[in-house]
């Protein structure tokens, strides 16, 4: 964390505390200002892309990401991002060949 920061004050429902909470008992953040933090910096890294970019967020189920962490454990993909890139990056490829081949075959 930067020590160049300000604060700021905001009110949140106590479900959204709690859980917040719950995310900082778990582990996944050292504290309830981390974690606010991170999910600013998610929020500002969705809404604020180069315009040739448009940001997904994809949910995926548990199974398929674990498949996705063995792909960059394994070395084939950087990252889980990066698999999922290029996996719609083939996927569309294939489609587009597909479809290129459905119209000449008119």
């Amino acid at each position: 964390m930067t020590t160049d920061s300000e604060r700021v004050t905001i009110r949140i429902p106590k479900d959204r505390l709690d859980v917040l909470q719950h995310m900082v008992e778990t582990g996944q953040f050292p504290n309830i200002s981390d974690a606010i933090r991170a999910a600013i910096d998610s929020f500002i890294d969705t809404q604020f892309t180069p315009d040739h970019i448009k940001k997904l967020t994809l949910e995926l189920p548990k199974l398929h990401h674990v498949s996705l962490e063995e792909l960059v454990h394994s070395g084939d993909a950087i990252s889980v991002d990066e698999a999922v890139r290029n996996a719609v990056r083939e996927y569309v490829k294939l489609r587009l060949q597909k479809a290129t081949e459905s119209q000449e075959n008119k």
